[in-house]
């Protein structure tokens, strides 16, 4: 595949991805059930003080009866969170970013003792012109999640962006600024502890609104994380349960062919090495080897065209469903959400939330009236890095 620009071809081997479409991908499973702690460390990461996520004695007297996960831990409950079967096949010279994600859930909770089990295959591609990397790949990867008595819990559709490492540093849209982070006063510090403690005190006891109390049109309590750091990252990066050390399997069946562990063509310092994880399990976990290596090593996040220290894309999507999910209370659920990510969360940067309510839907697919929110994500600066919608359904 090829494309051209400024009358220079840059191009795209794209092979190996033709014959990879519509198959199954990534049999890898985490060996336990989660537990409490594992759902506390997920919402301390995720920067979400919703306490029947933590608080044991406030869980237990809610209509839960104890800990119960945020809808967004089901990412946490897979390998990959997602990412995997949008990512296989290998493209010489190519980096991978998230792109965004729909979720579709079905009225299951996760709680302590659950375990997921996932199908995955590797939906298929297209190709686009981007100001950031010139020809790039949108591959699309599903994974359904069931839990241990097999009922449906979550469907999910990834979006990988691939790019060539090459033609993003030339065209350095995320330039030498992103490797000096903003450096925040007390005062900017002060002000925002401020919004942050206002949305946590907005719905702390969890109650729902009414269907028929909300209008389009209006506005949820803002909503701010970070400022984002080294530290936030790698907080947010070891609450994925897969990253800690063992905790996964590859358990590919029998006659089953799976591409997880080729070559993706990522440079040699920002891949995993399977074997040597066997001895030594930092060469296999991302964090200190590996594709995701880049987000908290900033010569690597230089290489990859992202000029400065980086944040996750399952996190960003994690914020927009616990923003959305602490709004709306006990008693509301997230049916669907999809959001599309404009770009990552950098170093010194803090991300602002902001809701309105789209519409009022009486008769939704999902069986039952829902409110379409529409959340967008923005730096201090007002630069947008993720749009997106959800359905989400209030007590009548």
């Amino acid at each position: 595949m090829s494309a051209d620009q400024d009358n220079k071809t840059v191009e795209l081997d794209l092979s190996d991805l033709d014959r990879l479409v519509g198959k199954e991908v990534v049999f890898a499973e985490l060996w336990d059930p989660c537990n409490a702690t594992d759902i506390r460390r997920w919402a301390m990461a995720m920067d979400n003080p919703n306490p029947i996520h933590w608080d044991e004695e406030f869980a237990n007297s809610s209509q839960f009866g104890g800990i119960v996960a945020p809808q967004s831990f089901a990412v946490a409950m897979d390998y990959g969170h997602g990412c995997h079967p949008a990512g296989v096949g290998n493209i010489p010279g190519s980096h991978l970013i998230f792109g965004g994600e729909e979720w579709w859930f079905f009225g299951a909770r996760v709680r302590p003792g659950d375990k997921l089990f996932q199908k995955r295959r590797f939906d298929g591609y297209d190709v686009k012109e981007t100001s950031f990397a010139g020809p790039t790949v949108f591959q699309r990867g599903d994974t359904e999640h069931r839990n241990q008595d097999d009922v449906l819990v979550a469907r999910e559709r990834a979006t990988s962006i691939r790019y060539l490492r090459e033609e993003a540093n030339k065209r350095a849209v995320h330039g030498a600024e992103r490797a000096a982070p903003h450096r925040w006063t007390k005062d900017e510090i002060k002000e925002i502890h401020k919004v942050r403690h206002e949305w946590l005190m907005s719905n702390r006891e969890g109650h729902s609104p009414a269907y028929g109390d909300v209008n389009v049109g209006d506005k949820l309590p803002r909503r701010v994380v970070g400022p984002h750091s080294v530290v936030t990252f790698v907080t947010e990066y070891r609450a994925f349960r897969q990253n800690v050390w063992g905790t996964w399997r590859w358990n590919v069946p029998e006659g089953k062919y799976d591409p997880a562990t080729e070559n993706a063509g990522f440079a040699d310092d920002m891949s995993y090495d399977y074997d040597a994880r066997k001895i030594d399990p930092r060469m296999g976990d991302g964090l200190y080897f590996g594709p995701s290596s880049g987000h908290v090593d900033l010569e690597k996040a230089t290489n990859i065209g992202m000029g400065g220290m980086y944040g996750y894309g399952a996190s960003m999507n994690a914020w927009h469903l616990d923003y959305i999910a602490y709004w709306a209370g006990h008693n509301g659920f997230i049916w669907h959400s999809n959001t599309q990510f404009r770009n990552p969360a950098f170093e010194g940067d803090v991300t602002y939330m902001d809701g309105t309510i789209l519409e009022k839907i009486d008769k939704s697919p999902f069986g039952c009236p829902v409110v379409k929110v529409q959340v967008v994500m923005t730096t201090q600066t007002g630069e947008i890095i993720l749009k997106g919608t959800a359905e989400v359904e209030l007590p009548y």
